[in-house]
């Protein structure tokens, strides 16, 4: 059967499923090319009932680019995953569901539901993220994905001059304030300092310009905090509009990859304590800082 790329809006090309292809099988030359194209096209792609190990599904990542494997996770809180991917899950390392004052809880479930793009408070953000849902719990859950190119394209010529060239400084610490969590060591404190990135990227692959936004992100250089942190609150309640929005239903083997380039995403809440959800994700690390790419000097 060939690969079959299905938009998931008639008039909004954000989203699409594939079909037609069985990631666990060695994928031909021709499909790799045709799902990187259509990725290009569509930053959100969904590949249903796939069934993978944890070896293929970091395999099929790497189609992608160079993985990511740092992690903030404590060593006892981690399960035995295989470095490259990240545990997503609300799994303690003996399977069993977190328990309500678990670190691991406090510092991912109210963070996750923000809008996001993965690691942007690190020096090389992520390009690209593979989730993989291995169980999936009876409602809730829902993995919300918002289009910033198309909030770029839908900006005044006004605010896209504002933002030209400019930087915004990320920290995961900025984020996990927002949601209450404060238990960094002075280890992470000193590893989580915050990162230059520009706030308009240029997406060489499609030559369009998207907006950078994440919930890591606090402060614009060269602008006073308060007029940044509005700045900032406008541009992501712009940018997460319903118009610009996809929402995707987990089912059991669902395979969702996203390009963090140029969306934002976030996790509805579950029954966290009742349900398991044992998702995963493999990263693709950006291949440079975002800074370097858009030719603008931090220094």
């Amino acid at each position: 059967m060939p690969l079959i790329v299905r938009p998931v809006f008639d008039d909004f090309e954000f989203a699409a499923e594939i079909g037609g292809v069985t990631l666990a099988d060695a994928l031909s030359v021709a499909d790799r090319q045709r799902i990187r194209e259509a990725f290009v096209r569509y930053p959100v792609l969904i590949f249903c009932d796939q069934t993978l190990s944890n070896e293929q599904h970091l395999a099929f990542a790497q189609i992608f680019g160079d993985l990511e494997t740092f992690s903030i996770a404590r060593a006892e809180d981690k399960r035995p995953l295989p470095p490259g991917l990240a545990d997503v899950s609300n799994l303690e390392a003996d399977g069993s569901l977190w328990p309500a004052d678990s670190r691991r809880r406090n510092y991912m479930l109210k963070g996750n539901a923000m809008w996001h793009t993965d690691s942007t408070y690190k020096p090389l953000p992520a390009s690209v993220s593979a989730l993989y849902a291995r169980a999936v719990p009876p409602t809730g859950g829902q993995l919300h994905f918002a289009d910033m190119r198309a909030a770029y394209d839908a900006l005044p010529a006004s605010t896209k001059h504002l933002l030209h060239k400019r930087v915004g400084l990320h920290s995961i610490m900025t984020s996990r304030a927002k949601a209450g969590f404060a238990d960094f060591s002075d280890e992470e404190k000193t590893t989580f300092k915050s990162q230059p990135q520009a706030l308009v990227r240029h997406l060489k692959d499609s030559g369009r310009r998207c907006l950078f936004l994440a919930s890591h992100l606090g402060e614009v250089v060269g602008m006073p905090k308060e007029e940044a942190a509005a700045l900032i609150t406008e541009l992501t309640a712009h940018a997460t509009q319903r118009q610009f929005q996809y929402s995707h239903r987990w089912r059991e083997r669902d395979l969702v990859i996203w390009d963090n380039r140029c969306t934002m995403h976030r996790l509805a809440f579950w029954d966290d304590l009742q349900f398991p959800f044992d998702i995963r994700r493999a990263t693709i690390s950006d291949v440079a800082p975002t800074c370097e790419q858009e030719d603008i000097a931090t220094a």
